[in-house]
């Protein structure tokens, strides 16, 4: 590759002693360093140490970063067996760390009928649904059409919410399962309901509901954990297609830069089909899961506690060598539903705004319901408390403000109990009320937020806008009020509830709007800024993707940053992220992902530092970053 010119002093003094330090630190007596595996120089290393420190080189021995430093320092790394790699004046940063994701999930979505993300009337939905029965025709009549990416929200805003007797009239027998973008809820025909054993008589689980019509039958809309009575009927996958699911969702992960990952919604086939790759040396990696914790199971903490304790012990893996490997360190909690009508399940502190005026004059008001808590305060304390005492850190789904306040609540009295040695954490935090703010700071809890839910989009205008009202919108994805109030914000991006595209949803988080040219974004009808909720600076958008993510999980003293001894995960971008513009940004691609020292995906001009493997991949990236590719056709 071609050699360039080091790049410019950034502090030519602090830079040289950087090196130095790092020289002195690892020399071998009088005789110099040990050679490295692997250097990258002439490069822009952004090291997300303390400092945001800026290095030109970086070296690699045994899987850990041996050098951060001066080009110059690096020669003394190399000899004859040393790759050396020219960055070309490229930013090289630590891989990322992705905090609150579902990559089975979105592996075996890549695989079923997808609606596409796009804002489609119920018509227009029948059509690609008729599409896909027609092309997977010997499936009938018994096998079940999976269907995902489904905008309900855009769907009940523009046209109507969809039933049951809808699909009824499309052109098949077979059972069919919709489920919606946010997988809070599952859309079933009669076929379905039926091989399910629902009828107007199933009672509401603990943690969901069933919709039901004006003549008490269900309607074919399950919400939350409900949608299991429908999941529990369609043939499960077995182990060999859910290894394949999760090589599938890796490779994904691996070319958009992430090199740790935590699944949130985990059960042991989940940790199962990770750990085989493991064991068989596929795992690209590093694998956190969070065992989903229901309010039955609840109702026993030591029983449930006991059953993630098995996992556990079953699975995990010490985590002292560079190579990826399975860990079973959390507990995860569904406390709430989503804001976004037509569902409205998220647990707020006030009611939901319902429209008592007419089309053409609309009155807003307030209305009766304040949404779902599916566990009460003493229920989620008793079970946070107990997974704290079991050696587990808590993660909690909550999205309205009274959800945020009960988990909040639940992570004091855990503290109160034992102590303040755990790393708790709340997912989504999408409306929290003021007085709030601060308690993340003094609790010690992480808030993982998902930062593409801060751009105008159906979801975010249509569906919830006018019923919480121009107070609570305002406060909407409180991303840098948070920031102010001092919480450590961890980024997890929730894949597959949107397309996956990483820099363009960091790119949200800085700039508080989508970016219209983008295909992940929602097109030039939504292209102003949510609100006025503080911009976060690029620099801790890129630390909570690193270094706060990596601390929420309990791998800081081994990723997250690029410094001396730690693991060697990190990636080259095709741009420098705290440089180019501001519509630059959402664009920004990885050209190279390096975990524990070994090159897992590369592309031009670095297609040659990787074997083929690394290259070729298994995914199916077309499904997942073409947000809008239709978006004005439907």
């Amino acid at each position: 590759m071609r050699v360039v010119p080091a790049l410019p002093r950034r502090g030519a003094a602090a830079l040289a002693a950087f090196g130095a330090a790092a020289a002195a630190l690892v020399a071998c007596g009088g005789g110099g360093p040990e050679p490295a595996d692997l250097v990258l120089n002439h490069g822009y290393i952004y090291t997300v140490d303390a400092n945001d420190s800026v290095a030109e080189a970086v070296a690699v021995r045994n899987g850990r970063i041996a050098y951060v430093g001066s080009n110059a320092g690096a020669e003394r790394y190399t000899d004859a067996h040393t790759r050396v790699v020219d960055l070309g004046g490229r930013m090289l940063m630590p891989g990322l760390v992705d905090g609150h994701v579902h990559p089975l999930q979105g592996g075996a979505a890549t695989l079923k009928c997808s609606l596409d993300f796009l804002p489609l009337t119920v018509a227009a939905m029948n059509v690609k649904l008729q599409a896909c029965l027609d092309a997977s025709a010997d499936q009938e009549p018994g096998g079940w059409l999976e269907v995902v990416n489904w905008d309900r929200q855009a769907m009940s805003t523009r046209d109507r919410d969809p039933t049951r007797a809808d699909l009824d009239t499309l052109r098949t027998a077979r059972p069919i399962a919709i489920t919606s973008i946010d997988h809070h809820t599952l859309l079933a025909n009669s076929r379905a309901l039926a091989l399910a054993g629902v009828t107007r008589d199933t009672p509401n689980p603990a943690g969901g509901s069933i919709a039901h019509d004006a003549q008490g039958e269900p309607s074919g809309i399950f919400e939350d954990l409900a949608v299991d009575l429908v999941e529990r009927a369609v043939p499960q996958p077995t182990d060999a297609e859910r290894a394949q699911h999760a090589r599938i969702a890796l490779d994904l992960l691996n070319r958009q830069g992430v090199t740790s990952f935590m699944d949130a919604l985990s059960n042991e086939n989940e940790v199962k089909a990770f750990s085989t790759l493991a064991d068989g040396g596929e795992l690209t990696a590093r694998a956190q899961f969070a065992m989903l914790i229901d309010p039955a199971q609840a109702a026993d903490p030591a029983a449930a506690m006991a059953a993630v304790k098995a996992v556990a012990e079953r699975y995990s893996r010490a985590s002292d060598k560079p190579a990826p490997v399975v860990q079973v360190r959390h507990v995860k909690f569904f406390l709430d539903g989503v804001l976004q009508a037509p569902a409205q399940t998220a647990g707020v502190l006030a009611p939901y705004l319902v429209d008592a005026g007419t089309p053409g004059a609309p009155n807003w008001v307030a209305g009766t319901s304040t949404g779902q808590l599916y566990f009460s305060q003493d229920a989620l304390n008793a079970a946070v408390d107990a997974a704290v005492k079991a050696g587990f850190d808590p993660h909690v789904h909550a999205i309205g403000d009274a959800a945020v306040r009960r988990a909040l609540d639940a992570m004091a009295y855990a503290r109160q109990q034992q102590g303040a040695g755990f790393r708790g954490a709340i997912a989504h935090d999408e409306l929290v009320d003021p007085a709030d703010y601060p308690r993340f700071k003094a609790l010690g809890v992480f808030p993982v937020m998902s930062y593409q839910w801060a751009q105008q989009a159906p979801y975010s205008i249509e569906a919830v806008k006018d019923q919480i009202g121009p107070e609570r919108y305002a406060r909407m994805e409180p991303e840098g009020s948070l920031m102010n109030a001092g919480a450590t914000i961890a980024y997890g991006s929730d894949w597959p509830v949107d397309p996956m595209a990483y820099f363009y949803n960091l790119s949200v988080g800085v700039l508080r709007r989508g970016n219209p040219d983008h295909p992940a974004s929602f097109g030039p009808d939504y292209a102003g800024r949510l609100n006025d909720d503080p911009l976060l600076p690029r620099n801790l958008a890129l630390r909570s993707i690193t270094m706060n993510s990596a601390t929420q999980l309990r791998m800081d003293r081994q990723v997250g940053s690029i410094e001396l001894g730690k693991y060697a995960d990190l990636i080259v971008l095709d741009r420098n992220f705290m440089e180019v513009a501001d519509d630059e940004l959402a664009f920004t691609q990885v050209l190279l992902t390096v975990v524990g020292g070994r090159v897992v995906w590369s592309d031009a001009p670095f297609a040659s530092v990787a074997p083929a493997a690394a290259r070729a991949g298994v995914g199916r990236m077309h499904l997942l970053n073409a947000r809008n590719r239709e978006r004005h056709v439907h």
